[in-house]
C-alpha cells in the first residue's frame, strides 16, 4: 500500500460487492440452452473477462449509455459473443444478439456476495471508512437501497451522479471530493484492472485487485485477493 494506513476504502460494485441474482452463469446457461448450446461455469467466467474488458474499452471512448438503440444492440451482441467465445462457442453476431435478448428477458436482480456485509463491518471496526464507486446508471443512494448497501457503507458515487463512467477519472475525483480526503489516503478495490485499478492510481489512489472469478491468477501489478476477507487481511499488513 502507498500509505501506512489508508483512511477510506472505495469498492467497485458489479463483480466486487454484488453480482447477478440468480448468478450470471445460470442466466447465461438458460439463455444459451434455447439455442442448443451448453455452457460451463469456467467458460462463462472466461468469456465475461473478455466481455467486461470490451465494455471498459468502450466506456473509455464513449459511454455505452449514450449509444443510439441500434448501436447499443450491436454492442451487446458483440458483448454476448465474447461471453460465448470464452465458453467455447464461436457463434455469429446475429445469433449472439438473439441469445443476449434471451438473457435480457429473464427475471434477475442484484445481490451482495455473502462475504460483503461481515467484511465491511470488520473494516469499519478497524477504523476504515468505506464507500463505493460504480458505473450503475442511477443515483448512489438509489443503488445502495436496491442492492442492500444502505447503512453498510458511508456513501456511493455512480455514473448516474457524475455523468461519467469508469475509467473516466472524473468519477474517481468526484468520490474523493465527496469523501473530503486526499487521494494518497484512499484505496480502490475492484475486479477490473482497466476500469478500477489503473484509473484510480492515475488520480493518486492505491489499488487492490479483488479477483473473485480467478481471472488473473498470476497478476502481480497490484495486491490481489479472491474475496473481501482477503482485502481485510491485506489492509491488516499496512
Amino acid at each position: 500500500m502507498a500509505v501506512e494506513k489508508p483512511e477510506i476504502i472505495f469498492f467497485d460494485v458489479y463483480g466486487t460487492l454484488a453480482g447477478f441474482d440468480p448468478p450470471r452463469e445460470k442466466i447465461q446457461q438458460a439463455a444459451a440452452s434455447s439455442f442448443g448450446l451448453e455452457l460451463d461455469r469456467d467458460g462463462i467466467d472466461r468469456g465475461y473477462q473478455d466481455a467486461d474488458r470490451f465494455m471498459s474499452q468502450q466506456n473509455a471512448k464513449s459511454p455505452v449509455r449514450l449509444m443510439a438503440p441500434d448501436e447499443r444492440a450491436r454492442f451487446f451482441a458483440r458483448y454476448e459473443q465474447l461471453v460465448l467465445v470464452g465458453a467455447g462457442h464461436d457463434v455469429d453476431l446475429e445469433t449472439a444478439g438473439k441469445i443476449w435478448s434471451k438473457v435480457r428477458t429473464q427475471e434477475y436482480g442484484w445481490a451482495l456476495f455473502d462475504d460483503v456485509i461481515p467484511a465491511l463491518k470488520q473494516l469499519q471496526e478497524s477504523g476504515y471508512r468505506t464507500a463505493a464507486i460504480s458505473n450503475m446508471p442511477m443515483r448512489g443512494d438509489e443503488m445502495c437501497d436496491e442492492i442492500g448497501l444502505t447503512g453498510h457503507i458511508e456513501f456511493a458515487v455512480t455514473s448516474g451522479d457524475v455523468g461519467a463512467e469508469k475509467p473516466d477519472q472524473r468519477i474517481f475525483n468526484a468520490a474523493l471530493e465527496k469523501a473530503r480526503v486526499d487521494p494518497s489516503w484512499a484505496v480502490m478495490v475492484g475486479d477490473s484492472i482497466t476500469s478500477d485499478l489503473r484509473p484510480a492510481e492515475a488520480v493518486g489512489m492505491s489499488a487492490v485487485l479483488l479477483d473473485r472469478y480467478n481471472n488473473h491468477p498470476k497478476h502481480d501489478e497490484h495486491p490481489r485477493a479472491t474475496d473481501i476477507y482477503g482485502v481485510v487481511d491485506l489492509l491488516s499488513q499496512t
